[in-house]
C-alpha cells in the first residue's frame, strides 16, 4: 500500500493527498496513517513542500471528518437508511457507540481520530446525535488532528530513503499509540469511578444526618 500511495502521490501530488484523505474521513477502507505517511515520503523526495503538505493534510483529515459529522447532522436517523451509511453505522454498531458517549463524553471525540473503523460512525453518531455543537466536534477533532498529522507527515518525511525503516517506525509508532489510548482509557475511567464512590459517599452522609 505505502509503494502503490507514494507512486500515485508522486504522479498527482498535493490533490491527491488531499482526495484520498477525504476518502478516508468518509469510510472508504484506506488507512489514513500510511497516506499520511506517503505524503510525507514524496516531501522528504522533494516532489513536495512537507509544511504545504501537512496544511493538505490537516484540510483533507478535518474535512473529511466535518463530511460525516454534518451528514449526521442534516440526514439525523434517516442517515442509517442509506445502503453506504448503513454499512458504516450498523444499529449494533450505532447503540454501542451512544453507550461509549454516555460513558466517556467528548472524550470519545478526541480518541476517535486514532481508531481506524471506528472514526467515521463515531462522527456520525455525534451529528446524529445533535448534542455535541460543530464548534466543539472541530475544536476536539482538530486537537487531535494537531497531533496525529504531524506525526505521520514528519515521519515520512525523515525517512523517505528507507521505506523498510519507515515502515518498522509506522508499526511502532502505531502500538505506541494505543498503548497510550489505553492508559487514557484507564485513568479516565478511574477518575469516573472514584467521583461515583465520593458522590455515594456524600449521599450516605447526607441521608445519616
Amino acid at each position: 500500500m505505502l509503494d502503490f500511495l507514494v507512486q500515485f502521490f508522486s504522479d498527482y501530488g498535493y490533490t491527491a493527498v488531499f482526495l484520498c484523505l477525504l476518502l478516508c474521513g468518509l469510510g472508504v477502507p484506506v488507512p489514513e496513517d500510511i497516506t499520511l505517511v506517503s505524503g510525507g515520503v514524496i516531501s522528504g523526495l522533494d516532489m513536495a513542500n512537507p509544511h504545504v503538505m501537512l496544511i493538505v493534510g490537516m484540510a483533507g483529515v478535518l474535512i473529511g471528518d466535518s463530511t460525516m459529522y454534518i451528514g449526521g447532522r442534516i440526514f439525523g436517523y434517516r442517515i442509517q437508511r442509506i445502503k453506504m451509511f448503513r454499512k458504516i453505522l450498523s444499529p449494533k454498531r450505532f447503540s454501542q457507540i451512544q453507550q461509549k458517549f454516555k460513558k466517556y463524553g467528548l472524550g470519545l471525540l478526541f480518541v476517535a481520530r486514532f481508531l481506524p473503523g471506528l472514526r467515521s460512525p463515531i462522527f456520525l453518531v455525534a451529528g446524529m446525535s445533535r448534542r455535541v455543537s460543530y464548534l466543539v466536534f472541530i475544536l476536539m477533532d482538530g486537537f487531535a488532528a494537531c497531533i496525529s498529522v504531524p506525526v505521520w507527515i514528519y515521519l515520512g518525511y525523515f525517512f523517505a530513503d528507507n521505506l523498510d525503516l519507515l515502515m518498522s517506525y509506522v508499526h511502532d509508532v502505531q502500538k505506541a499509540i494505543y498503548l497510550l489510548l489505553g492508559l487514557i482509557v484507564i485513568i479516565v475511567a478511574v477518575i469516573i469511578l472514584k467521583k461515583k464512590f465520593h458522590s455515594k459517599i456524600n449521599e450516605k452522609m447526607s441521608d445519616d444526618k
